[in-house]
């Protein structure tokens, strides 16, 4: 079988490649290992975040952005500081003009709509020129992921269905064949049928094998969140210390890495591979899919944040702030796991899960489920928040300090949180929420939170007294580090063609998404600043399907 292009991965990345190629014309051939129920990749379980700037729900919102503060905060947050950059520094450059231009009148058009409050991630903690961002820019879409999803599958379905484009399940590509240093095809594995539900891991039964010939390869294969073993040799130890003797996983186990080395063997240079992108608000999922299944917790901003020994972090390693630095303090600690102490009016307001499933009023895209679980709910927080306090295993409820100790210690195993010392420091802390001045930096940024409407509606609690019994019972939630994403990635040039190590375009050849660092080899540097994932999936995927390289 002979295409005009062969895209390996069928998510988010390989489904925005294969639409434009459809809009050209151009024969399109996309082979997945997995099955039709895994159509769409990570971006199905994701909560459909895009990072855009100067939009609409931002002025609604009265959020105040522009084209030259998302690029101040971009490079403060990237820190680019290597030779290699020069391809990632294009391609964040070149992604902020699209989202603060093109990018949401064209989703537009396609179907895509955001829930008007603008959610604002990775507020950083530092100064102006550092790390975080400086507004909310984190727009979420009506569907999440499956609701960016869905345009992409429909167009490609619709090619589909003109002959365009054609879906090769449970193939995994083993080689990517050259000829005289250009693609021409590739070869691999054809894998047992497997009807497995959606995102569990599947049989790797080889049943026969397969060999298709075309005249580009793009590569839209995905990170390695999936893989410890590959996490452990590309591990940071320099930057962050240790890596983790336990943590989670925040992507399904198909999300192996196998086409960067494969990749590699063909010619692809591989940069920046030790830059990842993992949480620190991991828990464990009580009803799992995949192996060692985590789910995030994204915190507003008032929660408690200790180690294991029950010693409260420093600023600015506060919930929603600085990721990167907070897991580098946990690793510090010499522990893998941290803790969150809060009331049930946080956990009401600011308890939000990671996730289309955890989500399923943003799912549904219905106003009147929004408001039945987020604003009329009572004094509970929305249903799957509930359901993981009460049946997930690194949740403590408890009516009085005394007893939520007791309980954290029982959890862990050992005595290393000393009550006393967790209530002076509680207590120093309520001491400063009845003032409208204070020098608790946790505080400050609460107050501050609360000045945008945003946060004030729906994401920041009224500062309120920890250790009264009035705005209990409290809280403990057991945090550990959770795999995600793959900072680094395959070296791409704006057209996402692949740049061997020789810095030469290596012909018929091409990666997007994940595998490529969301762009150039990655174009986040040392930090995401959220929402950019799907987006660089979707930017990096438009480009090498409206390359002129692809005849």
């Amino acid at each position: 079988m002979k295409a005009d292009v062969i895209v390996i991965g069928a998510g988010l990345a390989g489904l925005a490649a294969a639409a434009e190629l459809g809009d050209r014309g151009k024969q399109v051939l996309i082979v997945d290992q997995e099955g039709p129920q895994n159509l769409g990749g990570q971006a199905h379980w994701s909560l459909g975040g895009l990072f855009m700037i100067d939009t609409p729900e931002q002025r609604r919102m009265g959020i105040k952005d522009s084209h030259a503060l998302a690029l101040n905060d971009w490079m403060g947050s990237a820190q680019f500081d290597r030779p290699e950059d020069n391809y990632p520094r294009q391609w964040a450059e070149a992604y902020l003009d699209f989202a603060a231009g093109e990018m949401r009148p064209w989703l537009y058009e396609m179907g895509l709509r955001w829930f008007p409050v603008v959610g604002w991630a990775e507020r950083g903690g530092s100064f102006a020129n550092g790390h975080g961002n400086s507004v909310p820019r984190f727009h979420i879409t009506w569907g999440t992921g499956l609701g960016v999803l869905e345009h992409f599958i429909r167009r490609c379905k619709e090619h589909e269905a003109r002959g365009l484009i054609t879906f090769k399940y449970r193939h995994q590509v083993d080689r990517i064949e050259m000829q005289d240093g250009t693609a021409t095809g590739v070869s691999g594995s054809l894998l047992a049928d497997d009807d497995a539900v959606q995102g569990a891991e599947t049989s790797r039964e080889v049943v026969g094998d397969f060999r298709y010939e075309a005249g580009a390869i793009i590569v839209a294969s995905g990170g390695i969140g999936g893989n410890f073993e590959l996490i452990k040799k590309v591990w940071p130890k320099d930057r962050l210390g240790r890596a983790p003797k336990k943590m989670l996983s925040g992507v399904p186990a198909h999300v192996d890495g196998r086409m960067i080395g494969i990749s590699e063997e063909a010619g692809g240079h591989v940069i920046n591979k030790d830059r990842l992108w993992f949480y620190t608000e991991g828990v464990k999922n009580w009803d799992p899919i995949w192996p060692h299944h985590g789910i995030r917790i994204l915190p507003g901003p008032s929660s408690m944040w200790f180690d294991a020994r029950g010693k409260r972090f420093a600023p600015p390693a506060l919930p929603g702030f600085d990721t990167n630095g907070t897991f580098k303090a946990i690793l510090d600690s010499g522990y893998d796991y941290s803790w969150f102490i809060l009331t049930q009016k946080v956990i009401k307001k600011e308890f939000a899960l990671s996730g289309s499933e955890q989500n399923p009023d943003f799912t549904d895209a219905k106003w009147s489920k929004v408001i039945k679980e987020r604003f009329l709910a009572g004094e509970k927080a929305t249903g799957p928040v509930e359901k993981f306090k009460e049946h997930g295993e690194d949740f403590i409820v408890a009516d009085t300090l005394s007893e939520l100790v007791a309980g954290m210690n029982a959890l862990t195993g050992k005595d290393l949180i000393n009550e006393e010392e967790i209530r002076a420091q509680i207590e120093a802390r309520d001491s400063q929420v009845d003032n409208p001045f204070c020098k608790d930096a946790q505080v400050i940024a609460i107050q501050a939170a609360r000045h945008y409407r945003g946060d004030k509606l729906s994401r920041t609690a009224k500062p309120h007294r920890f250790l009264d019994p009035d705005n209990g019972p409290l809280i403990a939630v057991r945090l550990n580090l959770i795999t995600r994403k793959t900072l680094g990635g395959l070296q791409t040039n704006l057209d996402s063609q692949m740049v061997g190590a020789d810095g030469q375009v290596i012909p018929g050849l091409f990666a997007v998404g994940e595998v490529a660092g969301f762009g150039g080899g990655g174009y986040h540097g040392y930090n995401a600043l959220e929402g950019t994932f799907l987006g660089g999936c979707i930017f990096s995927g438009r480009a090498a399907g409206r390359s002129k390289a692809i005849g």
